[in-house]
């Protein structure tokens, strides 16, 4: 890379942090349709969108052609949500170093450096703090029970049944309460 010019380092490593956005988004996408609405998932695919659209307006400031998404075929999931938090640990680890390198190569763009740091900071005191818990938490999906009662969703039907609430699955927050009967319920909401 020393033979590059400013501008093609920019280049190089406003791609490279897209690129990476790009995969995170895909990541979780995926991991959602495989398990289902769950944290911190869906969460942290929310940000990447954030992270996709603070990036999109440096590429036009520099007239740097915007790389295409390649989509869910770069990514493979994990067969549990344990192993994708743990997973979700080491992409962050790696975000972080990427970042520092990034941030070492575009020293000459303060605008670019806000960025980056932000994303950065995102990642390591959000994202990988989020994914540590569940690592510490054994993530489990909520198609996998703790036990071997019912899963009931806010509708009052076994998990996956479909109540149509929007508290059930279509929520953007999912939380374990103990439901009557026994059974773990899940619903979305305030509580």
């Amino acid at each position: 890379m020393s033979n590059m010019t400013e501008h093609e380092r920019l280049a190089a490593a406003l791609t490279e942090a897209l690129q990476d956005e790009y995969k995170a988004r895909a990541t979780y996408r995926q991991i959602l349709r495989r398990f289902g609405q769950v944290q911190p998932f869906v969460n942290i695919l929310n940000a990447e969108e954030r992270h996709i659209r603070a990036l999109d307006p440096l590429f036009h400031r520099y007239q740097i052609p915007i790389p295409a998404d390649p989509g869910p075929g770069q990514v493979t999931i994990p067969d549990s949500l344990a192993a994708a938090c743990a997973e979700g640990v080491t992409a962050e680890l790696e975000n972080g170093a990427m970042y520092d390198r990034l941030l070492a190569m575009t020293q000459a763009y303060p605008d670019v450096q806000r960025v980056f740091r932000n994303l950065q900071r995102a990642s390591q005191q959000n994202h990988l703090r989020a994914f540590q818990r569940g690592v510490a938490r054994g993530m489990r999906s909520a198609t996998t029970p703790v036990t071997d009662r019912p899963l009931i969703c806010g509708g009052g039907r076994v998990m996956g049944e479909g109540c149509g609430a929007q508290s059930c699955w279509g929520s953007r927050r999912v939380s374990p309460v103990l439901a009557k009967g026994g059974g773990r319920r899940y619903h979305g909401g305030r509580g």
